[in-house]
């Protein structure tokens, strides 16, 4: 496969800025059918994602109200990330590697698109693409207990 992220990435992916409510982010998954949004300061710069686990584990299961905790206060900030003109290969890779089925793209710090692990699939017909999509969706091992 040697087509880029900016084949198979969606542009202009819906967003959520860190100031914003937990409880308008889960609305926004809501109403977008989607279990991550990224996250963006008020430049357009990617600070981070929050996904539906977020908001379960960091608050609701916290205990935090969802109208007055901000989604900064519970994103995940280290992300794994490409370029659009990287490779649909390397991208497949990262997410194997990290198990992630979604990357944020960006461009310098700004978010320019969204590669999901849908994106990849429908764009590629290989086997390859169809091994490592595979991988992303394997638990993760559990690390044995001396």
């Amino acid at each position: 496969m040697s087509k880029c992220v900016r084949d198979a990435m969606t542009s202009q992916p819906v967003t959520v800025q860190r100031s914003a409510s937990v409880k308008s982010a889960a609305e926004l998954m809501e109403q977008q059918d989607v279990g991550s949004l990224p996250v963006v300061d008020e430049g357009g710069s990617l600070v981070g994602m929050v996904t539906d686990r977020d908001i379960a584990i960091r608050s609701v299961a916290a205990g935090r109200d969802a109208e007055a905790t901000q989604v900064k206060d519970i994103l995940t900030s280290a992300l794994v990330q490409v370029m659009p003109d990287d490779s649909l290969d390397m991208a497949l890779e990262l997410m194997a590697k990290y198990q992630v089925r979604r990357l944020p793209v960006t461009y310098d710090t700004q978010l320019v698109g969204v590669l999901a692990q849908a994106d990849i699939a429908h764009e590629a017909k290989d086997k390859k693409a169809g091994q490592v999509l595979e991988a992303i969706s394997q638990p993760a091992q559990e690390h044995e207990h001396n």
